[in-house]
């Protein structure tokens, strides 16, 4: 579906994206992470056609962008940081302004702005935008990027600033739209909602590319699976092999770093008598990479 080689955006000398590539399927959510300035932003611009890479390549869904730029717009679909939207205007006002710049009769815009009201659960209750909460702004900037029924929507910060259920609402809402079959590339600084949503991941740090691929990729890359071993027992002393261990909510707690070491604390711990309460995996996460790569 997208297949970006060698995307390299310089600014003066200094490279904003330096020989960045991957390759995304179609009906997948690809998530871009970094520092501030790793160059996230530059990325989602360069997908969306805003902005000209220096160099590189970049086809989407057989189309290559970079020598026919205007293939892209039917395809895209924007989401910017900011929700700038004409506050005069009432919201289906807007979506029929937007409507007619892609080219879409009266008929398929009111039927179209219908269908995205209902789905994003969108009231506007005949206010003007500039009334509407940030939420309801979001949405109809939403709204506005799905009008023309793009393959690919690029969303930079989709969820920003919102109130948890309005954010878990979009998130929600993102699901839905993979499931539809459209591609979804969007940045985000809430790494939580990265790791639930993405199929694949990409981290930049200083225009480069530091790794790219699934979560479970990612964790093998940066560290693997650890066990918490939560138990009692009478005399800790008797728990033979134990070399370290915390008291933690009334139960000690061992770690181990693999089944097989985790079967040994667990059989030592019983036959000394004791008892294994729980056992909880932990992975690294987003956050833990991020901190590893360094800024």
């Amino acid at each position: 579906m997208i297949s970006a080689r060698d995307l390299t955006k310089l600014y003066g000398t200094v490279p904003a994206l330096d020989h960045v590539s991957f390759d995304l399927d179609r009906a997948q959510i690809f998530g871009v992470i970094g520092h501030n300035g790793a160059g996230k932003t530059t990325l989602l611009k360069i997908l969306a056609g805003l902005i000209e890479p220096t160099s590189g390549e970049l086809v989407v869904d057989g189309t290559d962008i970079l020598k026919e730029p205007d293939g892209m717009k039917q395809m895209i679909g924007y989401l910017p940081e900011e929700s700038r939207l004409y506050e005069t205007m009432k919201v289906d006002e807007y979506l029929t302004f937007f409507g007619e710049i892609y080219g879409m009769d009266r008929s398929s815009i009111r039927a179209r702005s219908k269908e995205l009201l209902d789905w994003l659960s969108l009231q506007p209750n005949g206010k003007k935008m500039g009334e509407f909460s940030k939420g309801m702004k979001r949405k109809a900037a939403i709204a506005r990027s799905l009008m023309h029924n793009p393959s690919v929507l690029i969303y930079d910060e989709a969820t920003s600033g919102l109130d948890p259920m309005t954010s878990r609402h979009i998130v929600d809402l993102m699901r839905e739209l993979r499931d539809q079959g459209k591609t979804i590339i969007l940045s985000a600084h809430n790494l939580y909602q990265v790791e639930a949503i993405c199929d694949k991941i990409l981290i930049l740090r200083r225009g480069e590319r530091v790794a790219f691929g699934s979560m479970h990729e990612l964790r093998e890359m940066f560290g693997s699976i650890y066990y918490s071993i939560y138990f009692t027992v009478s005399d800790i002393a008797k728990v033979e092999g134990l070399t370290s261990y915390v008291l933690d909510g009334g139960y000690y707690r061992a770690k181990a770093t693999s089944v097989d070491e985790m079967g040994r604390v667990s059989n030592a711990i019983v036959t000394a008598g004791g008892s294994v309460e729980r056992i909880e995996s932990h992975y690294p996460s987003l956050e833990e990479m991020l901190v590893k790569i360094g800024a």
